[in-house]
């Protein structure tokens, strides 16, 4: 789970195991520390892809309860994080991780 800004990127959160409607409401609580981090305050925009879990009703929920504005992006070409992604997926691609905990680390590193 990643956070991005127009300033800055925000922070990397690794989830064990598959990730599902329940393990995506928690990463809520990540969403709000990474405003904070990033100084954002509680006046933000968010914005997700179009995975079903990010459109889940629980999601959506915890959304609206916690006052978080979400931005409808329907064009996966026009998103900005799979542009992140691609440029991240070839940094770490090119450094050659050889097991688990290589990979997260290096993925953080990259992040940064």
């Amino acid at each position: 789970m990643v956070f991005f800004s127009a300033a800055r990127t925000g922070r990397m959160v690794a989830i064990e195991g598959k990730m599902n409607i329940q393990v995506q409401v928690y990463p809520g609580r990540n969403l709000l520390q990474s405003a904070l981090d990033l100084k954002l305050g509680r006046r933000f925009t968010f914005q997700e892809d179009n995975d079903p879990k990010h459109t889940a009703k629980i999601t959506k929920e915890w959304l609206h309860n916690n006052s978080v504005t979400v931005l409808e992006w329907p064009s996966p070409d026009l998103n900005p994080i799979e542009h992140l992604w691609r440029d991240l997926k070839k940094a770490v691609h090119q450094r050659l991780p050889s097991n688990l905990t290589e990979l997260e680390r290096i993925c953080k590193e990259e992040w940064q």
